[in-house]
């Protein structure tokens, strides 16, 4: 008898999955359903290339071949409910039964409240979000950002490349602030002014209107078209009364082969948490890496293999004409190491966050590929470093290893 993988959400996660379970030798019926109509594509360029104008639909292909593959697609279908004791997935267009459910319905952009509606007002996160937005970089309209975080700056970045005015706001005194501290931030905020955008830190919005955004000091910022960049949070909202773990944060509670809860039931990308052994806690990654690393988990144990996902956190933006890339997780009892000196003028720099007996944790690097490379699987390995030899951005990092 044929049994039935049905994967929810047909993001880079979902599609990946299908991918997976061809290549370790799943044969029998994936079914792969997204809400929204298009083919699945990539998110990255969205915020880049799609904003700009240098890319199109057909131009962000995830490189897999569903087709090909035999998995049936079902473009424009919501998944509704969850009833894990008779295995079906309730959608919008009739129930789904399933041997198998794979959840991937990613994450969904938050809002500031009370915007709604309002015209003029965006967020970043689909295709469609991007086509809004473009013809107001087209027509060089001013654009405020709110939030100075890797949506609001790569946003700020194609609105500064288009010749509209952009100026981006952030509640925070620095940028990043939900995911680097400002001693290595800083540096950054110096690109803003270079190409032509303005930054203002610590300063809260309080009202955004057709036309306008109001700041807490009575500032009044005119333009064209908002948009709300200030975080996102996983999609998850329809699994409620299914008996699946949601954890504080909203993200299916997922084990470390990614099962989540329900027999047959499977959670992967920008909706699940994970528990991580080598970070001691719950992560929530929402960045592409982890959905294209975690469909290899849940592919080996829907085909009843060990498999555990615990990965080396790792992201990348480009902001500002800099390549910036991330690995890892710094912590606060972490040692910050600086490799070069941005305030001194060096335009590729980086930083590398240090446990107190030299193994590395995470490490940063702005237009520095080499030392992002070295530098992960230093992360992955747990090398412990010299200090002294890792702080000089002239020693390759591999070569900084404790003797």
């Amino acid at each position: 008898m044929k049994r039935h993988v049905v994967i929810a959400g047909a993001g880079l996660a979902g599609v990946h999955t299908a991918a997976q379970l061809r290549e370790q030798g799943w044969q029998d019926a994936i079914t792969l359903l997204g809400a929204e109509d298009h083919a699945p594509y990539d998110r990255p360029p969205l915020s880049k290339a799609v904003l700009l104008g240098t890319a199109t639909p057909a131009d962000l292909g995830l490189g897999v071949d569903l087709d090909a593959l035999g998995v049936t697609h079902l473009p424009g279908r919501t998944a509704t409910a969850l009833r894990p004791g008779d295995r079906v997935l309730d959608t919008d267009a009739g129930p789904l039964p399933y041997d198998h459910l794979v959840i991937a319905t990613g994450a969904m952009a938050v809002t500031l409240p009370g915007t709604g509606g309002t015209p003029g007002t965006h967020v970043l996160r689909t295709l469609d979000d991007a086509r809004r937005l473009r013809p107001v970089l087209e027509s060089r309209g001013s654009v405020v950002a709110v939030g100075a975080g890797w949506i609001g700056a790569e946003a700020a970045t194609a609105a500064a490349a288009a010749g509209s005015p952009v100026t981006v706001v952030e509640a925070a005194p620095h940028v990043l602030a939900g995911a680097l501290p400002p001693a290595v931030t800083e540096p950054m905020r110096a690109w803003y002014a270079e190409a032509g955008a303005t930054l203002l830190t610590g300063r809260a919005v309080t009202g955004v209107r057709a036309g306008e955004v109001e700041l807490a000091d009575g500032t009044v910022i005119g333009a064209d078209a908002v948009l709300v960049g200030i975080g996102s949070r996983p999609a998850t909202g329809w699994l409620a009364g299914s008996g699946v773990p949601l954890a504080a944060d909203g993200s299916v509670a997922a084990d470390a082969a990614l099962r989540a809860g329900p027999p047959g039931v499977w959670a992967v990308g920008d909706c699940a948490s994970f528990p991580s052994a080598r970070y001691g806690r719950r992560l929530l990654v929402h960045h592409w890496d982890n959905a294209l690393t975690g469909p290899r988990t849940v592919a080996a144990g829907i085909l009843g293999r060990a498999a555990a996902h615990d990965p080396v956190p790792y992201f990348w933006s480009e902001q500002f004409g800099r390549y910036v890339q991330y690995a890892g997780r710094h912590g606060d009892g972490d040692v910050l190491l600086r490799r070069g000196d941005p305030d001194g003028g060096d335009r590729a720099w980086s930083a590398l966050w240090l446990r107190p007996d030299g193994t590395p944790t995470a490490v940063l690097a702005v237009d520095r590929p080499r030392d992002l490379a070295q530098g992960r699987r230093l992360v992955e390995r747990g090398t412990p470093l010299d200090p002294d030899r890792a702080a000089d951005p002239a020693t390759p990092l591999k070569a900084a290893a404790a003797r």
